[in-house]
């Protein structure tokens, strides 16, 4: 891995769907993906990971899901399974707790808040791809929900798109544990770099030493 990868002004961290639904202990969605979270640290490591972006002035860009209303697909001549049965259980309801976003996790003043996804992929008839060109950003770190659908959706599309990917692979959940090991096995065809929690905090650090670093030595040179 190059420590040097995460230079401030061209990296983002996308937080995606940050709901109570997903995140919020009595969420719609929590019970299911709490296992897969708790096997891998992940409220822990967001709990170290958020705040240290954040600190190095990395840009946070959160990618939000549809929020759930009655109208959703109607006259739609393509629904797909996921998307009924999220209507169905009234996932992300606009206007309710569930579909308000997580109060650690959620955006800050600062973020940059995108426009809504209405399947998998963030990038999709939405504005993240622009906003993260118009912020000159090069290299995105992802986290969230869901390891093998959202986040690797967009993850993929980033890549394609030209984008340097970082899968946080202990800062993401599935619904179960099938799904975890579906994304890691599937992060090999398209990701730049799978980094844990640790390794991404200690490129971070490495990141902020090195200009400290450098104009130390300019001075010395021009001594």
């Amino acid at each position: 891995m190059n420590l040097q990868t995460y230079e401030q002004k061209h990296t983002a961290l996308l937080i995606v769907d940050p709901y109570n639904d997903f995140m919020s202990k009595g969420g719609k969605l929590y019970d299911v993906t709490k296992p897969q979270a708790d096997a891998v640290g992940f409220y822990d490591n967001m709990r170290r990971l958020v705040p240290a972006i954040r600190e190095v002035g990395i840009q946070v860009i959160i990618v939000p899901h549809h929020r759930t209303r009655p109208t959703d697909f109607d006259n739609w001549l393509h629904v797909n399974p996921t998307q009924i049965e999220t209507k169905r259980k009234s996932c992300f309801e606009d206007g309710g707790w569930g579909g308000e976003f997580h109060p650690e996790f959620g955006p800050k003043p600062g973020d940059v808040v995108v426009l809504e996804h209405w399947a998998q992929n963030g990038f999709a008839n939405t504005d993240l791809d622009a906003q993260l060109k118009q912020h000159g950003i090069s290299k995105l770190i992802m986290v969230g929900f869901i390891a093998n659908s959202c986040v690797e959706a967009t993850a993929r599309s980033g890549m394609e798109l030209g984008y340097h990917v970082t899968l946080i692979t202990d800062a993401t959940a599935a619904f179960n544990p099938e799904g975890m090991t579906a994304a890691r096995v599937n992060a090999k065809l398209f990701a730049h770099a799978e980094l844990t929690t640790d390794e991404l905090l200690a490129a971070l650090s490495a990141s902020t030493r090195q200009p400290a670093e450098a104009q130390s030595r300019n001075k010395l040179v021009n001594a």
